[in-house]
């Protein structure tokens, strides 16, 4: 696999884990609704998160960014090193939402990284 294959899909699992951050931001920064669930006061908020919006357009581009991916490297390697995004989240709830994070889950985190890596060294 070239280089520009592997830094476009490092540039996806970017993308996609600080998306997922500013969600999870974004929402824990919303007011808490008085009496439960108000489906018109939620959507209001969401309207005026910036965050939610930044997770959005990172999510666009990263949208933008996968189908350039898919059009140079097989499916059968770029899907399961997409994958990583999920190390990335974990690594990145740990040290910038200050997360706890278990070792069955860094264990876990470790055995995705290692198939990756094994796919995408026979995967060429």
């Amino acid at each position: 696999m070239s280089l520009s294959i592997i830094l476009l899909i490092a540039f996806s699992i970017l993308l996609d884990v600080i998306g997922q951050l500013a969600f999870k931001l974004g929402l824990d920064r919303l007011p808490e609704q008085d009496g439960g669930f108000r489906l018109r006061g939620f959507w209001l908020q969401l309207m005026a998160a910036p965050l939610l919006w930044a997770g959005i357009a990172a999510y666009i581009v990263e949208f933008l960014v996968w189908l350039e991916v898919l059009s140079v490297a097989p499916l059968s390697v770029a899907f399961p090193a997409a994958s990583l995004s999920y190390c990335g989240v974990v690594l990145a709830g740990r040290l910038v939402l200050g997360e706890t994070v278990s070792r069955r889950r860094w264990l876990g985190t470790l055995v995705i990284t290692g198939g990756v890596m094994l796919v995408i060294a026979t995967g060429g």
